[in-house]
């Protein structure tokens, strides 16, 4: 064991299940009770994904993990079971960092809770700036044919349609086993009922932005709910692009899906995850996937997409806050009642 994680494990015993490993391997294993998955942080004064959790949770304990990203080398924990990995940005890094966790003897993730939170762009037909999302399911927005929109066929709405079919109407068969995801229900139902009232955070010159929408609830304040995420390494702009997604969402998962949110690393994250679940290390009941809304996935009226992706909304602040004060009602929950929780997510 890394001379980091020793030093941990007197602080943590107290509080911790520190299971024995293999037979061969005399080390032991340090088991959170939570752990949260941020993508980047920001150098300097400015916080990222991270920032708030480390400052507000005193993770003040770091373990070298091998295979974490060079940037954010360490897992981050604190004597309460709760740990924070920072992956990186897109899809090689997440699913890199969290293949590394899953694998890393050092730890025992098999009963761990474990919250993606981070940042998105939103549909304005769903949410707002600031506005948080816990998700039912993940969908992959990359996995896609692409013909240039100059080029499309002209009964076509979109250039994007589903690898080895005919038009964008078709369902494509499941070839790569990671297009949906589909989060457990109740946990995400519990972290909404847990976080549903929570004050966010808000700021005027986002107050301005959103004001520029003529419809409900793009131009509300940020508000707590339930609905979906694509992920994409590719960022899009623009309301063409927003219905193309909309509709990719509702043909994969058989119109059960709303998109609301769109991001980079959701789907990449969860299939290392699942494949630690194959392997009896993760426990995929037991993951949540929350994303706070910086700024809309399209234009406003006399707005082109391309001023839409360049605008200043004036909610990347409120958004990383809003992950937090969001995100950790769950954390605080399932850590000060582990009791309640430590044998799967409870009745609501």
């Amino acid at each position: 064991m890394k001379a980091a994680a020793a030093a941990f494990l007197p602080l943590a015993a107290c509080l911790w299940a520190i299971q024995p490993a293999a037979a061969q391997d005399k080390t032991t294993r340090i088991t959170p009770e939570v752990l949260v998955v941020t993508m980047f942080e920001v150098p300097g004064d400015t916080p990222g994904e991270a920032q708030r959790w480390i400052e507000n949770e005193k993770l003040t304990t770091r373990i070298a993990i091998p295979g974490l990203s060079k940037a954010f080398p360490d897992l981050l924990c604190n004597a309460e079971g709760l740990c924070l990995v920072t992956t990186s940005m897109g899809y090689a890094n997440a699913a890199s960092s969290i293949s590394a966790l899953v694998l890393s003897d050092e730890l025992d993730l098999s009963h761990t809770y474990i919250l993606i939170a981070g940042i998105a762009g939103v549909d304005p037909a769903d949410g707002t700036l600031g506005s948080a999302h816990w998700a039912r399911y993940a969908i992959d927005g990359g996995l896609q044919w692409q013909i240039d929109g100059r080029q499309i066929p002209k009964e076509w709405s979109t250039g994007q349609l589903g690898i080895f079919s005919a038009t964008p109407k078709d369902k494509p068969k499941p070839e790569y086993g990671t297009e949906v995801f589909h989060l457990n229900e109740a946990l995400a139902q519990n972290a909404y009922d847990l976080s549903k009232d929570v004050k966010l955070e808000d700021s005027e010159e986002a107050k301005k932005y959103r004001a520029h929408y003529p419809d409900a609830p793009a131009n509300q304040p940020p508000a707590v709910s339930i609905c979906d995420t694509v992920s994409s390494d590719t960022w899009w702009s623009g309301s063409l692009m927003s219905r193309a997604m909309n509709d990719w969402a509702k043909l994969m998962t058989d119109g059960a899906a709303n998109y609301c949110t769109t991001q980079q690393e959701d789907n990449a994250t969860l299939t290392a995850l699942s494949r630690g679940a194959d392997m009896g290390r993760i426990d995929m009941k037991r993951v949540a996937l929350l994303r706070t809304a910086s700024d809309f996935d399209q234009e406003y009226p006399g707005q082109t997409p391309e001023q839409s992706l360049h605008a200043k909304t004036g909610a990347f602040i409120p958004s990383v806050e809003n992950a937090y004060l969001v995100g950790s009602r769950l954390t605080h929950a399932i850590v000060s009642d582990w009791p309640a929780w430590k044998d799967g997510v409870p009745a609501n």
